[in-house]
């Protein structure tokens, strides 16, 4: 581990230096598609991995309030970093929902074990003596290429209607990578494609997806991994999100200072003052209404006992307002930044891609999450 970046401080205490060293190499880690492997390295040694890992097994089972400081951080800087490290965090809280057994198998190494995976209910799975035979390829999985492990949701057939779909934990040994990932944003995640090829899965590394849908972790679990997973998939997408956009405000404030000081409308072409003016106070007033949307998330996950129904759709609703929020931020500081904003070598441009690359997860469609909101608001009145 690295000194640089003390576990015991946090992941929030630890962010700003990760950042830096995120920010001097996201262009390079941009043009190979995938975070550099020494900025991942600081992740972990930052305490990213272990944040949710149960204490049981060397993990410090810490609050969605403290993820939700420093991730942003990292996100001003690199998105790609700081959804790196969300994803990270994220799956090892999956993990903890595995029985004893799987659990002492995953962080068999120590809790920093790298983590990655896909709820995507595009594999199969069926019944085998000991456990189950998979199967199955599932594309866009951030951080793939560091992964120790992966947890992978496939569906089994029960011979009684609709499919069963589970959770798997497979090691690196028992799946391959497919270089795939070419979206435009979010270039250095990673997101490529895990294939799995009709691997024997024991029962220990196993569990029925609905426990994570629900919350219904194990027996003694710590209240970070009781929590249904509807009520803080979204913030791990929207934080890195809400970083890019505090960055992208950063750069834009820069160049729009001298127009800002200036005393009165210089005669020319372009817009006056109070252009400059009005967008600085929308985005950074948005940008502060998304924040305060992510942490009342945060704080309700954190909150003893756990999210209700309706705050658990509410958190969804939230994350996607957020989400529309922050793009709408970024887009408007882009097309007010001229054409400074938009050279190739500008990190503007970069964060209004990587901006966009985020908005489109299917996690963060309004939509659905609205649809879900208005049921249960409809069911509790």
């Amino acid at each position: 581990m690295s000194d640089q970046f003390p576990r015991e401080s946090g992941v929030a205490a630890a962010a700003p230096a990760v950042a830096e060293l995120a920010a001097g190499l996201a262009e390079r880690a941009e043009q190979e598609r995938r975070v550099d492997p020494g900025v991942l390295r600081a992740v972990v040694d930052a305490g990213f991995a272990r944040h949710f890992v149960p204490a049981a097994h060397g993990g410090t089972e810490s609050t969605y309030g403290e993820l939700a400081r420093a991730v942003p951080v990292l996100g001003a800087r690199c998105p790609a970093t700081a959804w790196s490290a969300a994803i990270v965090a994220s799956l090892s809280r999956m993990a903890a929902y595995l029985p004893e057994a799987g659990r002492k198998e995953v962080w068999r190494e120590g809790p920093d074990t790298v983590v990655v995976g896909s709820v995507s209910p595009v594999g199969r799975a069926r019944a085998a003596s000991g456990g189950w035979r998979v199967s199955g390829t599932w594309p866009y999985v951030s951080v793939v290429d560091h992964s120790d492990w992966a947890l992978l949701l496939a569906l089994v057939a029960t011979g009684e209607g609709r499919p069963e779909p589970r959770l798997f934990a497979l090691p690196r040994s028992a799946y391959r990578i497919e270089h795939t990932w070419s979206d435009i944003g979010m270039r250095a995640t990673g997101s490529n494609t895990l294939i799995v090829d009709d691997v024997l899965v024991p029962d220990e590394l196993s569990f029925a997806a609905k426990d994570l849908l629900t919350g219904l972790a194990p027996q003694g679990s710590a209240g970070c991994h009781r929590v249904p997973l509807p009520a803080v998939n979204g913030l791990f997408f929207t934080l890195p999100m809400l970083g890019a956009a505090e960055g992208a405000l950063a750069h834009w404030t820069e160049y729009a200072a001298p127009k800002l000081r200036s005393a009165s409308h210089v005669p020319g072409p372009g817009p006056g003052r109070g252009f400059y003016e009005e967008t600085l106070a929308r985005c950074s007033g948005e940008i502060d209404a998304a924040r305060l949307l992510l942490e009342r998330v945060a704080a309700t996950a954190d909150r003893d006992p756990g999210p209700t129904p309706l705050e658990t759709v509410r958190g969804q609703r939230d994350c996607a307002l957020a989400a529309d929020l922050l793009t709408g931020v970024v887009d408007r500081l882009f097309r007010a930044s001229g054409t400074s904003g938009h050279r190739v070598d500008s990190p503007l441009q970069r964060l209004w891609r990587d901006v966009h690359s985020a908005s489109g997860h299917v996690v963060l469609q309004f939509a659905p999450a609205a649809a879900a909101y208005a049921s249960q608001v409809a069911e509790a009145g």
